[in-house]
């Protein structure tokens, strides 16, 4: 562990106003009694980026308690051949994934490193608790190889039919354990697997998007958008499963207004999901905080046609104070939708014109810009931001032997609470 000064910050009830000290691995507000999400709020308001060659170099925003190793990075560049394809002026691409070229550089592929690594940098070193981490894929990936790295007890909840995204380009650490749930459960069905698991007190939760951790540190992709452009943008695309990203995207956007250095504007959210898996859009176009119903067994058949299966939360932080329906609201934003086809196309021209591969989930995001430019509604001269969430997969393991993690349990879906927490107890023993 490297010699650290832990950030200075409180923190903030999104819901009541109410500022708190952060006394551990708090989630939620002590005292409200309504949903919220809590904002950390730092010391130091004018941001300062550090000469470190990967994501600590914006430290000053991230709510760390110490400083691991951490190469790994972004880059944003201003598009050339991309953007003239789309006859745009002014569009920057945030790479998160291996670009080299770029400077991008992060190994999984995905920009859940940018929450691996600012998640981990909170934990107390001498917590002897193992982290629990439900995920359709990407985070754990993300999660798996910065807590392998740093010896951090690490449990991962994933789907069965998602394991062939817990790809590595070596063996793991045996701090890091994985448990499934059977073929035909999805992201939900992990996370309900999760808090079985969380029923022993030898677990806690990484806590997803209540997490500032996990928020703050997918809120550095805006935080290198904005310092390479020099201003705020005028429009934000990402696709969206739970939607954490973008509510980052918008914390830290104010963030930057009170700096002061780099506009007053709100970026316009233009959020995406992969249809036919549309609940928050179909709850946006209803302007309904609340999500609709959504049949058990259509949301799995759902999931399956997908391409895009990141983005197949059934239950993401949408209604919730100061969750994505409060994000959208205050930056005039939208949810948008794209078909595996019209991804699959938006992905090939991003190969022919950036030269580079990326994962289906940034090829929805690009699909709906796309169409956006097409109804005519984006001003073509505007500063657009595009957050590519992952990408460079083909070109990072062209040349290296890959290995997979395979599950040491995998539980039913109908499996029992106490059997579940007791079971994977073993697991650590």
């Amino acid at each position: 562990m490297i010699e650290f000064a832990p950030t200075e910050y409180d923190l903030l009830c999104v819901a009541t106003g109410e500022t708190f000290e952060d006394s551990g691995w708090m989630l939620d507000c002590p005292t409200c009694e309504k949903p919220s999400l809590i904002r950390a709020q730092y010391a130091k308001k004018e941001l300062e980026v550090y000469d470190d060659a990967g994501l600590y170099k914006y430290r000053d925003w991230l709510p760390m308690k110490r400083m691991l190793h951490c190469n790994a990075t972004h880059a944003t560049y201003k598009s050339d051949r991309l953007a003239r394809a789309l006859g745009l002026d002014n569009l920057y691409i945030t790479f998160n994934g291996y670009f080299p070229e770029k400077g991008a550089t992060m190994t999984t592929c995905s920009f859940k490193e940018t929450e691996a690594y600012s998640v981990c940098a909170r934990t107390d070193a001498n917590n002897d608790k193992v982290m629990v981490v439900a995920s359709a894929g990407n985070t754990a990936r993300a999660f798996a190889k910065v807590c392998s790295e740093n010896n951090i007890k690490l449990l991962l909840a994933v789907p069965e039919d998602n394991l062939d995204a817990l790809w590595f380009d070596a063996p793991l650490n045996d701090c890091v354990k994985l448990i499934s749930c059977a073929k035909g459960g999805d992201y939900f069905d992990a996370i309900h697997l999760s808090n079985m698991v969380l029923k022993s007190p030898m677990f806690y939760p990484e806590g997803g998007a209540k997490n500032i951790a996990r928020r703050d540190g997918m809120g550095t992709t805006v935080l290198s958008a904005v310092t390479t452009i020099g201003r705020i943008p005028d429009y934000y695309f990402q696709a969206v499963g739970s939607g954490t990203g973008a509510i980052a995207a918008w914390e830290a956007n104010m963030r930057l207004i009170e700096d002061g250095r780099y506009g007053s504007n709100l970026m316009r959210l233009m959020v995406s999901q992969n249809a036919p898996f549309l609940p928050m859009y179909d709850a946006w176009r209803a302007d309904s905080r609340e999500l609709f119903p959504y049949d058990e067994n259509k949301a799995r058949r759902d999931v399956e046609i997908i391409d895009a299966k990141v983005l197949s939360n059934r239950k993401p932080p949408y209604g919730i104070a100061g969750g994505l329906y409060d994000a959208l609201k205050a930056t005039n934003g939208d949810v948008l939708q794209a078909t595996n086809l019209q991804a699959h196309k938006a992905a090939r021209l991003f190969l022919e014109t950036e030269g580079i591969d990326i994962h289906p989930a940034p090829a929805v995001a690009l699909a709906t810009l796309i169409k956006e430019i097409q109804a005519g509604n984006i001003d073509r001269k505007a500063t657009i931001m595009l957050n590519i969430t992952g990408g460079g997969e083909a070109r990072y393991k062209a040349d290296k032997e890959i290995f997979y993690l395979k599950p040491s349990l995998v539980f039913p879906l109908s499996s029992n609470a106490d059997d579940v927490a007791a079971k994977v107890e073993e697991l650590f023993k």
